[in-house]
């Protein structure tokens, strides 16, 4: 059984050049459809879906550079491949024509070998765009099931003596975040987040190993109730090489309940939050940070714990860079100072309405549909 003939498109304002052109392309085996100007031509184009298109420059209503570029803006027409016929020769008229999207040019009047070869060389291109095509789109749903994947290893919302929330934002479908919180015994509650550098595929990789072997607390000899030994262990693991060139960023924390403490260690990452409000009822921030190198970068990087106490009623983020440096549409930076300020003056919208109000603040920020950079953000309300 043979294939389909391949389809072509001519958009042609003259009937005789119209019909030379047709005939001249059914005669080499091509299914061929005709359009009178831009606008019935953009039509056809949807419903014929050609692999290529030859399209007259000069024509009435829409001339030929506007339809080449709506056919190359438009995802399901851009791989098509793009003839301009013309009378004109001129270098700058080429120029026009190739920055408007044209892909080949015909002079006119046209050559039967030069129509055969370029229409043939035309539809080789034609046809290694529309594989790039394929496999670009089976890397997105396979990308999307990766995506969906990592989010069913992520936690719960918690809720209890301890109440936990938490949202993951990527970038891309894949992320370099990831974080994780459980209790290691009925007293002590473990939560970390990370910021594999990076995005994607790349970057995701590293945070589910990270997230798998703490999970399963499966680093021999590593006392989990004690942060710094956690990060020390990880950065014996995780140690950058010719094979791996990633880092990453951690906070690692272990809240003890029956003493309202918190023990911590961070190795280059933001620090953590701790808002509650002091005897006159002002509101106080605590940033809760140990300075170190990201995991991976030294061998012999010292990391150290700290302690702080936890108030009644108090709130604990922890967060990846991605929740404040977002590009405003200034070309200004917000930054973790703001992005502390508006915790702080909003918190009694965000224990009203939680996460989601602080989501939908950060995105007014950004002029971008995406933000930049992967977004984790976990809020710890302590009872």
């Amino acid at each position: 059984m043979s294939d389909a003939p391949t389809r072509i498109l001519v958009i042609e304002d003259d009937t005789t050049a119209q019909l030379v052109l047709k005939k001249m392309l059914e005669e080499q085996g091509y299914e061929v459809a005709t359009a009178n100007d831009g606008i019935e031509g953009l039509e056809q184009a949807k419903q014929f879906h050609p692999a290529l298109i030859i399209c007259d420059w000069m024509m009435p209503r829409l001339d030929g550079l506007a339809v080449c570029q709506r056919v190359k803006a438009d995802p399901a027409l851009s791989t098509i491949f793009f003839i301009l016929l013309t009378a004109r020769g001129a270098v700058e008229d080429r120029v026009e024509g190739l920055d408007a999207g044209a892909d080949e040019f015909l002079t006119k009047p046209v050559e039967l070998v030069e129509l055969r070869a370029r229409v043939k060389a035309g539809l080789r291109l034609n046809r290694v765009y529309q594989a790039l095509q394929d496999q670009k789109q089976m890397l997105e749903v396979e990308l999307m099931e990766a995506a969906e994947y990592v989010r069913s290893l992520l936690p719960t919302p918690m809720t209890g003596t301890v109440n936990i929330d938490a949202r993951f934002v990527p970038s891309r479908q894949l992320g370099g975040d990831c974080f994780d919180y459980y209790w290691l015994d009925p007293d002590y509650l473990a939560i970390y987040l990370l910021d594999v550098s990076g995005h994607g595929l790349g970057a995701a990789l590293p945070s589910i190993s990270v997230l798998n072997l703490l999970r399963s607390q499966s680093m021999d000899g590593v006392n989990f109730y004690q942060p710094n030994h956690v990060l020390r262990a990880l950065n014996e693991t995780f140690q950058m090489d010719d094979q791996n060139d990633k880092y990453f960023t951690i906070w690692y924390g272990v809240y003890n309940q029956a003493k309202r403490q918190l023990i911590y260690s961070s190795a280059g990452h933001p620090p953590a939050l701790l808002i509650a409000n002091s005897p006159a009822q002002e509101t106080t921030v605590q940033r809760l940070k140990t300075v170190s190198l990201p995991i991976g970068m030294m061998p012999d990087t010292k990391f150290v714990n700290q302690r702080c106490d936890i108030g009644e009623n108090s709130t604990l983020y922890v967060f990846s860079d991605g929740v404040y440096e977002i590009m405003q549409p200034n070309g200004d930076i917000w930054g973790l100072d703001c992005f502390v300020d508006m915790l702080a003056v909003h918190r009694a919208n965000i224990t009203t309405y939680g996460l989601n109000y602080v989501l939908d603040y950060v995105k007014t920020l950004s002029p971008n549909e995406s933000l930049d950079d992967d977004l984790s953000l976990l809020m710890v309300n302590f009872d």
